[in-house]
């Protein structure tokens, strides 16, 4: 399997160097050159799989030129640790709580995918992952490559953007994991990081790659989310059809989704759940892409106003608006209505949302019909966000943290001091 960018089909590489580079030469995406299909007998036989099974077959087409598929199974080994369970909501919904790993979110599968992939790379030459989060993706990078031998992760978050939670779990760590706080959006982190990728005069002093969604290592492993769900409910679906619905930032989950529809998984359709930051529903509802400033909101993973993968689902879909719109729905809801069905779940289903997941339940139950069975992804924890879910559920109590031992940098928006951060070793 080779890889293509997004921008350029002449430029191919290898998964192992597509890992490493991050972004391509033409600063866009790599995006796998074809997407197999998996035979109908592995569909057939998924419920009497295990997890590490069904995660090797869907990955190994990925990665063949460069893990071999002892090294696959090791990686795939230390990666799924903790369960993805379907949790029932109501009788036509169910949560798929992603929040069961070592920071709580999602992200964890493919932090801990990546770091393992790239240690299997690592030949001497000290890497750096340069990473921009709006909140889980800096937790999980940070957990997933602590103490990871040759690589030291450089992570920026928006000042004031994150909860005390998410920012301890990012600078508590220490050694070589590097956190800067910048004085901006999530937005002006990650045109920051993109610059980076972009200067070749400082990939050729330095080594540098990301563990953002952008890189194909920490996407690929997502679409493994779809699968279990799907095992687990496979039974009961009868003549059901499965729907799911992704509270959307970066458009990651949801092109890994759409990648795991692609080779073969039943899934009729994806609902992409927006908060104020609408710049994909905008998209879809009117045909034009207008990348815009994120704004703050209380489900703030999802707070991206230029998300980095809508470029990978133009490619997938051959910039076809129809044809994604075929496949994928979207809705977008404010603060007041999350924090409304946040209440509304506890009170009526005693279940505990957190931001992104009331976001991503209210757009499935916008969409879901009669002959559909829902599942919308619980994405992080809700004690990740207690000072919201507190608006509204004033006894809930949370995990308290310390951050007055944490250790982090402080920057402006401004290439310049990034230079400066990226010669500084964490120690």
């Amino acid at each position: 399997m080779k890889y293509n960018c997004t921008r350029n089909n002449n430029e191919q590489v290898s998964f192992k160097e597509a890992v490493i580079k991050g972004l391509t030469e033409q600063g866009g995406l790599y995006i796998p050159e074809q997407i197999p299909t998996l035979p109908s007998s592995f569909f057939e036989q998924m419920e009497t799989m295990d997890d590490q099974a069904i995660a090797f077959q869907v990955l190994a087409p990925f990665v063949a030129d460069s893990l071999n598929d002892e090294q696959l199974k090791q990686v795939i080994a230390e990666t799924l640790v903790f369960p993805t369970p379907v949790v029932p909501v109501t009788e036509n919904v169910g949560a798929l709580e992603l929040f069961h790993g070592p920071t709580q979110a999602f992200k964890d599968v493919g932090a801990r995918f990546m770091s393992r992939c790239l240690s299997h790379f690592y030949d001497g030459k000290e890497v750096i992952i340069l990473v921009a989060t709006s909140g889980d993706t800096g937790s999980a990078v940070a957990s997933g490559f602590y103490n990871v031998p040759g690589v030291t992760v450089k992570i920026l978050f928006p000042k004031g953007k994150v909860s005390p939670y998410q920012e301890y779990q990012m600078t508590s760590l220490g050694k070589n994991i590097h956190v800067i706080e910048v004085d901006g959006t999530f937005d002006d982190c990650q045109a920051l990081v993109k610059q980076a990728f972009n200067d070749e005069k400082l990939r050729k002093e330095l080594a540098i790659s990301s563990a953002n969604s952008i890189n194909i290592a920490r996407l690929l492993p997502q679409m493994l989310y779809y699968f279990f769900a799907y095992k687990q409910l496979k039974t009961q679906l009868g003549n059901k059809k499965l729907v799911v619905s992704v509270p959307c930032g970066n458009l990651g989950n949801l092109t890994a989704g759409i990648i795991a529809k692609k080779m073969g998984l039943p899934i009729e359709r994806f609902v992409a759940a927006n908060n104020a930051n609408d710049t994909f529903y905008n998209y879809l509802n009117t045909g034009e892409y207008h990348p815009k400033s994120s704004v703050l909101t209380y489900s703030n993973a999802m707070d991206v106003g230029a998300p980095s993968n809508f470029e990978r689902l133009q490619y997938i879909y051959n910039d076809n608006l129809e044809a994604i719109k075929k496949d994928i729905s979207s809705f977008r809801y404010d603060d007041d209505a999350t924090l409304q069905e946040i209440e509304d779940c506890k009170n009526k289903n005693n279940y505990l949302l957190d931001p992104h997941g009331a976001v991503g339940k209210l757009a499935l139950e916008a969409s879901l019909n009669a002959n559909e069975y829902g599942v919308f992804l619980e994405t992080a924890h809700p004690q990740k966000f207690s000072e919201v879910i507190q608006k509204v559920i004033p006894n809930y109590e949370s995990e308290a943290v310390d951050l007055s031992n944490c250790s982090k940098e402080s920057m402006n928006n401004n290439y310049k001091e990034l230079l400066q951060q990226l010669t500084v070793k964490a120690e």
